[in-house]
């Protein structure tokens, strides 16, 4: 019951005020469950049409999938098991191989390796899971290192120089550190030899059918691998084409690529440390393309002040150096492969640059 004050104004009772407080109380969890369970149901809807649309696209797009041979007929090699496409060119001179970095297969080096093909035998190999070797690991520094090794023993190839770009680099480091007296050189272009990094523990959360809707979205988007193709290459060089696009995306339908990838990132791409540049004792040098904006011009010099070399500048190349300015680059190798090839099995030093 309303009690009057003294002023004659009608005050709510302290029981039934508490009896409404009691009420709003009691109102505040049947609303929040009801918006639990609306936010429930609309986490459900979102998980069931996603999977779906993954389940279909999945199945739609299995077909792209095809055996390595499909898509680049050759030449391969058995080397430790695998399969491994490789490219030659030259029939005389001293051998040079070339190793790609992350997805990069072995065409890249044609207009580099056409320059040096007449003094040279020129050898460029897909490292897996790149290009169009076979898709089985391990994905690793050691395994990469011991495939070159192993691939060099098949073909005879007496102290070759070997050439790696960007995750190339630190194998081409780690073949010279391994194996010194059997390494005439080694260049690091556009590459620090460094670690990305790893584990990466988050491709271990993004689960199947995820995972591959995932990956074949992202390397079949024209628009996506366009706008990489824009940066690797740099701001010098005429607008990429449909062709180039094609081309790049080819080997993502190699079977077994989504797997080996995610065999890759769980690692992360593995490298070298400073101190390790420094035990470097073959002659080596460090190229670097001038607007390469991937890995920096600062990274280049810290590899190159470890290794105790000038750094080799390619003006107006970005990352994809060897096609923006193949002539500047194939120059570069063939100024050091003739210097190194003056230098004794034996020695071991420093080969300066100019």
């Amino acid at each position: 019951m309303a009690a009057a004050d003294p002023n004659g104004n009608t005050t709510e009772s302290p029981k039934r005020g508490l009896s409404r407080l009691r009420l709003r109380r009691r109102g505040r969890p049947w609303i929040r469950r009801r918006w639990l369970r609306w936010t429930v149901r609309v986490l459900l809807a979102i998980f069931v049409v996603t999977t779906l649309f993954s389940l279909v696209y999945n199945l739609a797009t299995n077909g792209d999938q095809k055996p390595a041979s499909a898509l680049y007929s050759g030449p391969y090699v058995k080397i430790d098991g695998r399969q491994i496409a490789y490219r030659e060119l030259g029939t005389q001179g001293s051998p040079i191989i070339f190793l790609g970095g992350f997805a990069e297969p072995s065409w890249v080096w044609a207009p580099v390796a056409t320059r040096l093909a007449s003094d040279h035998r020129v050898y460029a190999l897909d490292l897996p899971p790149f290009g169009y070797s076979e898709r089985k690991g391990p994905y690793s520094l050691a395994g990469w290192t011991r495939l070159v090794s192993d691939f060099s023993a098949h073909f005879g190839l007496r102290r070759p120089l070997v050439v790696g770009h960007s995750l190339g680099a630190a194998v081409a480091v780690n073949v010279g550190l391994e194996a010194p007296g059997d390494t005439a050189g080694v260049v690091l272009l556009d590459g620090d030899a460094l670690p990305v990094g790893g584990p990466h523990w988050i491709t271990n959360l993004v689960l199947n059918p995820y995972y591959t809707t995932i990956f074949r979205l992202v390397t079949h988007s024209d628009w996506l691998v366009r706008q990489v193709l824009d940066q690797a290459y740099g701001p010098d060089r005429p607008p990429i084409t449909g062709a180039q696009v094609d081309a790049w995306e080819r080997e993502f339908r190699v079977q077994g690529t989504e797997n080996g990838f995610r065999g890759l990132f769980h690692t992360g791409v593995q490298g070298l440390t400073l101190a390790d540049l420094r035990r470097l004792r073959v002659p080596r040098i460090v190229v670097w393309g001038q607007h390469d904006t991937v890995d920096d011009l600062k990274a280049g010099r810290t590899s190159a002040q470890a290794l105790g070399v000038k750094l080799i500048v390619i003006p107006r190349a970005g990352h994809l150096s060897m096609l923006v300015e193949p002539a500047a680059v194939a120059r570069a190798i063939g100024s050091f492969a003739a210097r190194v090839e003056r230098v004794p099995s034996g020695s071991k030093g420093r080969t300066k640059t100019h």
